[in-house]
């Protein structure tokens, strides 16, 4: 696999960046995100409720599981990294660097995600602390009024990301008053492009959808305008295991994602099925493994 290894790295950071790139994508160029960012994002609605296992409830959950799965990087606010990530040395961590909860609507305003801390303290409790933190990643509302606020937070954060040899993903969701559809495969392509502009190594956006639902030829235009910033896509809400699966191969073999970040269809299961299920994932993600073989990895077989 050859990296590229953007112009934006110095030259004496490049082999600690192309460290990162392998690292997270395991020599395949695409990458398993395992998103614990909902921690702040949803609340608690994610964790705990009918349907979820007590499992979900404690956070140490999500370390546990990304300790023992077979995954890409592991996203996380910073403060969680450092209450656990001792005990977890192993595990490649993403830190989310802005977040907010789901309480104010966009009826209400548009949303607007402020940076909680910036790249220069998440390499200093790297350094300090010794735990393996490769990426960092930053969510932009497009669309939203506050939209020129999160842009430039997010560029200076991949600039200087890329400065200490860390990778940047970029979480891209068109929502706001002026955004009819936030899954318009037109309007997440120009997302996709437009995080491209800002130098990110991964876009992260959400499956497109037509009046006859998801179809992954909708990500074509968004995969193109993306360039070479590599285009993941969101897993979304839980999901039947063997649709979602599926879905994630075709996501790859038909759309051209270079991955998936995936959080609910993950974590809302017990311990085991939730490292069986992650594996199926990465055996299609990094792999190259079909659907039905997945299935098997999932089910145990």
């Amino acid at each position: 696999m050859k990296i590229l290894v953007p112009a934006d790295v110095p030259n004496d950071m490049s082999s600690v960046y192309e460290e990162h790139y392998k690292k997270v994508t395991h020599d395949s160029g695409r990458l398993l995100l395992f998103a614990g960012d909902q921690k702040i994002e949803h609340l608690n609605d994610d964790f705990y409720g009918e349907g979820i296992p007590k499992d979900d409830a404690d956070p140490e959950h999500l370390f546990k599981i990304a300790s023992k799965a077979n995954i890409g990087v592991f996203a996380a606010q910073l403060g969680l990294v450092t209450r656990y990530g001792k005990d977890y040395p192993d595990i490649p961590y993403l830190i989310k660097l802005n977040s907010k909860t789901h309480l104010v609507k966009t009826a209400q305003r548009d949303p607007l995600s402020k940076q909680l801390m910036g790249v220069s303290q998440v390499v200093e409790v790297k350094k300090n602390s010794g735990i393996n933190i490769v990426a960092v990643g930053f969510t932009i509302y497009y669309g939203s009024e506050f939209e020129h606020i999160m842009m430039s937070e997010a560029a200076a954060t991949i600039y200087e990301a890329h400065k200490n040899g860390l990778l940047a993903v970029i979480w891209a969701y068109p929502r706001g008053a002026a955004v009819k559809n936030e899954k318009d495969s037109h309007l997440i392509a120009g997302a996709a492009g437009a995080t491209a502009c800002l130098g990110a190594d991964f876009v992260k956006v959400n499956a497109p959808k037509d009046e006859s639902g998801s179809k992954a030829e909708l990500l074509k235009e968004a995969v193109v305008a993306a360039g070479r910033t590599k285009l993941v896509c969101a897993g979304g809400s839980s999901k039947e295991p063997k649709a979602f699966l599926q879905e994630l191969h075709d996501q790859i073999h038909i759309g051209g994602a270079s991955g998936n970040a995936t959080g609910r269809n993950i974590h809302q299961k017990p311990l085991d099925e939730a490292v069986r299920f992650t594996n199926a994932i990465y055996a299609i993600t990094v792999e190259g493994k079909t659907a039905e073989e997945a299935v098997k990895i999932y089910e145990g077989k």
